[in-house]
């Protein structure tokens, strides 16, 4: 926690950090875009442009949020819609940063783990949404904040991590090969770093906020009219995985400390 000098800084710092964090969640939209759609320039070539009419964007319509409000969510050229999911990829983007920075103040060997983690979460559940699948590689990259978490939180032990890589990832697995298509490959790598990531007791609490998400998207799915029941649609798991252990992450020792609680005679 922050000294009582640094206290009043908190809501000053996790403001830049929402900034920050807007503005690297648009270069990751650009990146998982252009991965998944066949033919497009890899993201360090080509300006952004138009989706529509291909004319190169300006510094003005590239600013976060602001530029689809300010041009009402359309192409200053062409008139052609912009889709609603870039303003809100930057809006999680400044959030998820400053509620990291909201959760470890000040506290930098923590925030060093948190912030790759959560980019490279934001940017597998952006992959995995537009195309259903997760790269081996993006999963390889969160092994790297992974492995620094055991400086970082020494107070999860190597032990508990062990279990954790496997106390989601294996019965995901054996799901899997008893049932067909039950779960993606890329899940159950994901879940197998998470796990490493925080350990058994957080990473059980961050695949149960994971479920109560997905849970809710098919909800708001069938209500909606976006998906029918009994039709065999598919819903893409990883972006509920990446939000539950991003907040188990931040707030899953408090909460695996509150539900024990019961337990408590």
């Amino acid at each position: 926690m922050p000294s009582s000098d640094l206290a009043p800084l908190v809501p000053l710092g996790a403001a830049y950090c929402f900034v920050l964090g807007a503005c690297l969640a648009s270069f990751l939209q650009v990146v998982a875009q252009r991965a998944a759609v066949p033919g497009s320039p890899p993201f360090y070539k080509g300006r952004s442009h138009c989706d529509a009419c291909g004319h190169a964007l300006g510094a003005a319509e590239l600013v976060p949020l602001f530029s689809w409000l300010l041009l009402r969510g359309r192409c200053r050229h062409c008139g052609a819609r912009v889709p609603a999911s870039y303003p809100l990829a930057e809006l999680c983007g400044g959030l998820g940063v400053a509620l990291c920075f909201a959760a470890f103040p000040f506290q930098w060997g923590r925030l060093a783990v948190a912030l790759p983690a959560f980019f490279v979460l934001f940017l597998i559940a952006l992959q995995d949404a537009y195309t259903m699948e997760i790269p081996d590689l993006y999963s390889l990259l969160l092994c790297l904040p992974a492995l620094a978490a055991l400086w970082a939180f020494p107070e999860t032990g190597l032990a508990a991590r062990l279990i954790g890589a496997v106390c989601v990832s294996l019965p995901l697995l054996l799901i899997t090969l008893a049932v067909p298509g039950a779960f993606g490959g890329g899940d159950i790598q994901l879940m197998a770093v998470c796990g490493f990531l925080l350990g058994w007791k957080q990473c059980l609490a961050g695949f149960f906020l994971a479920l109560l998400i997905a849970g809710a998207q098919a909800v708001f799915l069938l209500a909606s009219g976006r998906a029918k029941a009994g039709q065999g649609a598919h819903m893409p798991f990883g972006p509920a995985l990446c939000a539950g252990c991003f907040l188990s992450l931040l707030w899953g020792g408090p909460l695996v400390a509150w539900y024990m609680g019961f337990f408590q005679f």
